[in-house]
């Protein structure tokens, strides 16, 4: 399942700074990194469950809510601290959602972008989990 990940943080009067690396912090080498900015209020962002990828999300600015499941159970995680994030492993539905104003979301990858590695239908999901 999904996993909440602290990171380093170096807490300091000028600003505090936090990192993770590859294959240290999150378990996978980054081939990919995006991010999600200026979401209106109430949309959601990225229904859809990847075959071979895995992620790590982080809120760099601001809180949203990422909601995991893998066909059976389903969970909700909020994202608000930027020295935290969420491991989705591949082969689980991953939503954003609920982002507060100016919210950021930060996505490492480990693949690079490819369209046919993602299911955006969930009951497509589920057949290919064979749920």
């Amino acid at each position: 399942m999904a996993e909440l990940i602290s990171l380093p943080r170096f807490l300091d009067e000028r600003g505090n700074l936090s990192f993770f690396e590859n294959g240290n912090q999150i378990p996978f080498d980054i081939k990919r990194v995006h991010w999600i900015f200026d979401v209106p209020g109430g949309e959601e962002r990225g229904g859809l469950a990847y075959k071979e990828t895995e992620e790590f999300i982080v809120a760099v600015s601001g809180s949203f809510d990422v909601v995991v499941d893998d066909g059976v159970h389903r969970e909700t995680i909020r994202l608000n601290r930027s020295y935290q994030g969420v491991y989705v492993p591949r082969g689980y539905w991953r939503a954003v959602e609920n982002f507060s104003t100016n919210a950021v979301a930060l996505i490492a990858a480990s693949t690079f972008y490819d369209p046919d590695d993602s299911i955006r239908d969930y009951d497509q999901f589920l057949q290919y989990i064979n749920r």
